[in-house]
């Protein structure tokens, strides 16, 4: 198993979740599930800021049981249904009740990357095996079941990594969110981060 340090919970507190979430860029995403040991480096991104965020799923303090989630202290998982199928997986970030959160887009896959073929039904070498959120959760195993699983917990089964891989600035390239067209003035911020050149990227892969 390729050694890596956890994240500890301290990382997560931060109230900048802009920051954060260009951080992420270059960790490693990882699952232990049913047995099978899998990663991938982190290299799309997008942020989400509640209150005053129209895109974020807590905008204007919207509070549900599904977003209860992400009023936690910074630290765990949220992960939600999209369209009825697609899981996402976010990562909760700020001190409690700020509600801020980083969509994990894509993944360079690193680990156990013939179980994530098989999960998605690809060849290893196929680059939409993890490009998209809905694709890397699939192909890492997660699911809505773990929305709220500590991140740092030496029994998680979903956690993040720093092995050493950071992205100067000239590498990362930020623009408006995926998705988010009903956001208002909202989404035209440029809170999402990609890494320039990456195969994995998901979509509007040129700099703004």
């Amino acid at each position: 198993m390729p050694a890596g340090k956890r994240l500890p919970r301290s990382y997560y507190q931060s109230t900048e979740v802009t920051q954060l979430a260009k951080d992420l860029l270059g960790k490693f995403l990882v699952t232990e599930i049913d047995g099978h040991y899998c990663s991938g480096i982190i290299i799309e991104t997008e942020a989400y800021r509640g209150p005053d965020d129209r895109a974020c799923h807590a905008y204007n303090n919207r509070r549900t049981p599904r977003t209860e989630v992400m009023y936690e202290s910074g630290g765990v998982a949220y992960i939600y249904i999209c369209y009825g199928m697609h899981h996402l997986m976010n990562v909760v970030t700020g001190p409690k009740d700020n509600a801020h959160a980083v969509l994990i887009r894509a993944l360079e896959p690193a680990d156990g990357i013939e179980v994530m073929a098989l999960r998605r039904g690809m060849r290893n070498s196929d680059a939409r095996m993890t490009k998209g959120p809905g694709a890397l959760s699939l192909a890492l195993g997660l699911t809505s079941v773990l929305s709220g699983t500590s991140l740092n917990s030496t029994v998680s089964p979903v956690w993040i990594e720093d092995r050493g891989i950071h992205f100067p600035d000239h590498d990362i390239c930020s623009g408006p969110r995926i998705g988010v067209e009903s956001a208002g003035d909202a989404a035209l911020w440029p809170w999402r981060f990609f890494v320039k050149g990456n195969k994995y990227v998901s979509a509007r892969k040129t700099c703004s």
